[in-house]
C-alpha cells in the first residue's frame, strides 16, 4: 500500500510527543519509586534488624515539620506497593470511556491529575493512609495513561516513522524505573525520600501547565467531527500541506493483518460509534484484534519480567549478596540501553521479525536462567538474567504498545486498549504476588533447585507467544 499523509513532525510535534510520553514514564517511575527508600520510609535501617522485627518509631520531626519515616512491617510495605497495581487496574478499565468522551488529550489531563494529586499525597504523608490513598491515586493515573499514550503517540505520528515513535512508550517506562532507581541511591535519609515523590508530582503539575498548549487528536477530532479544530492541530503537528490529515494515519501500516485497504477507506467516509468494553468481548468482528491484544500483553507478564524487576536481588542473592541497590540499578541500565535499537530497527525489520527474535532470546535466557540456579552455575544465572531483560527491551516490550492502535478498528482501539491493559495490571499483580511462594514450592525447600520456576516462565512465554504470533499472522 503506498504511503499517505504527513511524513515528518514539526517541532511543534516533537513537543507533543514528549508531553505524551510523560504518562509513560510516570507510570515507569512510580514501578520503582519505594524500592530505594524502601529502609529509610519504614523506619528502619539497612541491616540493622531482620525484616519480621518491628519497625522502630520515627525521630523528630524532619523538614517542614513532617514525619521522617512512617512505622511499617514489610507485610505493610508489600501492600502499600500493591495498591499501585489495583489503581492501574482501575483506571485501565475506565480509560476507554475517558479516551472517547474527553478526548485523548483530556485522558492525558486526568492521568497527569491523578498522579499529582497522588504523588503529592505520597510526598507529605504522615501516616498510612495518605500514603496509600496517594499510591491508588498515582496507579489510577498510570493506567489511564498507559491506555491512551500508545494510541495518542499513534494517532499524531506520521507514518514513516508511527513505529519507533510507537516504541518510545517502552522507552519513556524504563527511563522512569531509571530515574528514580538513580534518585533513590542518593536520596534515601530520612531528610530526603520525600524528594522521590513530590518531584514526580512537580513534573505531573507541570505537563498540566503546558497542557494548555498542546492540541487534541486529529483522529479524535476526525471522528467527532470537529474539522476546523482537526487542519488546525494537523498544521501544527506535521511538516505537511495535505488537506486530509489524521483520518488514516494511525492505520496506513502494510503489517496490520486485521485493517486491509479496503476496511481503512471505509473507516474514512463511515466511522463507526466507538463500543463500549462488554461489546468488544462479545463481537465476533473483534475477536481477532481482541485475541492479539490479549496475547501480547499476556507475552509480556507470563515472562515474568516483573518478577526480575521485583527480586533481582533475591534471585541472584547466593552469588551477589551485598549488592542490591547496584545489581536493581544494573539490570534497569540494560533495559534503558537495549530499547534504543527497536527504535531504529522496528521500521526496518518490521513488528512480527523484532517480536520473534525477542520471544527467542528471552525463552532462551529464561531456561539458562533456570539451568544455572539449578547446577550452581552462578555466572551463567547472572548474564542470563541480563540476556533476559535484553532480550525483552529489544521486541515483548515495546512492540506491543505499538501492535495494539495498529490493529485494532477506530472504534474499538480505546476500548480494546482498555481490556488490554487491564490484563496486564491482572497479570501484573497476580506474577508479582506468586512468584517467591511459587519458586519455594517447585523447588520442594531445596535452594538448589530455585531455577525451576523459570522454565515454568519458558514455558508460558512460548505458549503465548505461539498463539500470539498465528493470530498476528492471519
Amino acid at each position: 500500500m503506498a504511503e499517505s499523509g504527513p511524513q515528518a513532525f514539526t517541532t511543534y510535534g516533537w513537543i507533543t510527543c514528549l508531553w505524551v510520553l510523560i504518562v509513560s514514564f510516570q507510570y515507569g517511575y512510580h514501578i520503582s519509586a519505594l524500592n530505594q527508600i524502601q529502609a529509610v520510609l519504614t523506619c528502619r535501617d539497612v541491616g540493622t534488624s531482620p525484616p519480621s522485627s518491628p519497625p522502630s518509631s520515627p525521630s523528630s520531626p524532619g523538614p517542614y515539620g513532617l514525619p521522617t519515616c512512617i512505622p511499617m512491617t514489610d507485610a505493610t510495605f508489600s501492600v502499600v506497593t500493591a495498591v499501585y497495581t489495583i489503581g492501574g487496574l482501575l483506571g485501565s478499565m475506565v480509560a476507554n470511556v475517558v479516551m472517547d468522551r474527553w478526548g485523548r488529550k483530556g485522558a492525558v489531563l486526568v492521568s497527569a491529575g491523578g498522579t499529582a494529586v497522588g504523588a503529592g499525597l505520597m510526598g507529605v504523608a504522615g501516616s498510612m493512609v495518605p500514603l496509600v490513598l496517594g499510591r491508588v491515586l498515582v496507579g489510577v493515573g498510570a493506567g489511564v495513561g498507559l491506555c491512551v499514550g500508545p494510541i495518542f503517540l499513534a494517532e499524531i505520528a506520521p507514518s514513516k516513522i508511527k513505529g519507533a515513535v510507537g516504541v518510545l512508550t517502552q522507552f519513556a517506562i524504563v527511563i522512569g524505573i531509571f530515574v528514580t532507581q538513580a534518585m533513590g541511591l542518593k536520596l534515601a535519609t530520612p531528610e530526603d525520600w520525600r524528594t522521590v515523590l513530590v518531584f514526580s508530582a512537580a513534573l505531573s503539575l507541570l505537563q498540566l501547565i503546558v497542557s494548555a498548549f498542546i492540541v487534541e487528536s486529529p483522529t479524535w477530532l476526525t471522528r467527532h467531527g470537529k474539522l476546523d479544530a482537526r487542519d488546525r492541530a494537523a498544521q501544527k503537528l506535521w511538516a505537511s500541506t495535505e488537506p486530509t490529515f489524521g483520518v488514516t494515519i494511525p492505520y496506513d501500516n502494510s503489517e496490520a493483518p486485521l485493517l486491509g485497504e479496503d476496511e481503512v477507506e471505509d473507516q474514512r467516509v463511515k466511522p463507526e460509534a466507538a463500543v463500549s468494553i462488554s461489546q468488544v468481548l462479545t463481537a465476533p468482528e473483534l475477536r481477532r484484534p481482541l485475541t492479539i491484544v490479549c496475547f501480547s500483553m499476556l507475552c509480556q507478564q507470563t515472562s515474568g519480567v516483573n518478577a526480575v524487576l521485583y527480586y533481582s536481588n533475591d534471585i541472584l542473592s547466593k552469588s551477589l549478596p551485598d549488592l542490591g541497590p547496584y545489581v536493581s540499578l544494573g539490570i534497569t541500565i540494560v533495559n534503558v540501553i537495549m530499547t534504543f535499537p527497536p527504535i531504529f530497527l522496528i521500521e526496518r525489520m518490521g513488528r512480527k521479525s523484532l517480536l520473534t527474535i525477542s520471544i527467542i532470546g528471552a525463552t532462551v535466557s529464561l531456561l539458562s536462567v533456570g539451568f544455572g540456579l539449578d547446577s550452581g552455575l552462578v555466572g551463567l544465572s547472572s548474564i542470563a538474567i541480563i540476556a533476559f531483560i535484553a532480550s525483552f527491551a529489544v521486541g515483548i516490550g515495546p512492540v506491543p504498545f505499538v501492535m495494539i492502535p495498529e490493529v485494532s478498528p477506530l472504534h474499538a482501539v480505546s476500548a480494546l486498549s482498555s481490556v488490554g491493559l487491564s490484563l496486564n495490571w491482572i497479570i501484573n499483580f497476580a506474577v508479582g504476588l506468586v512468584f517467591l511462594p511459587l519458586r519455594n514450592i517447585l523447588s520442594g525447600g531445596d535452594p538448589s533447585k530455585e531455577g525451576r520456576v523459570f522454565y515454568l516462565f519458558a514455558s508460558l512465554l512460548a505458549f503465548c507467544s505461539f498463539v500470539l504470533l498465528k493470530v498476528y499472522r492471519g
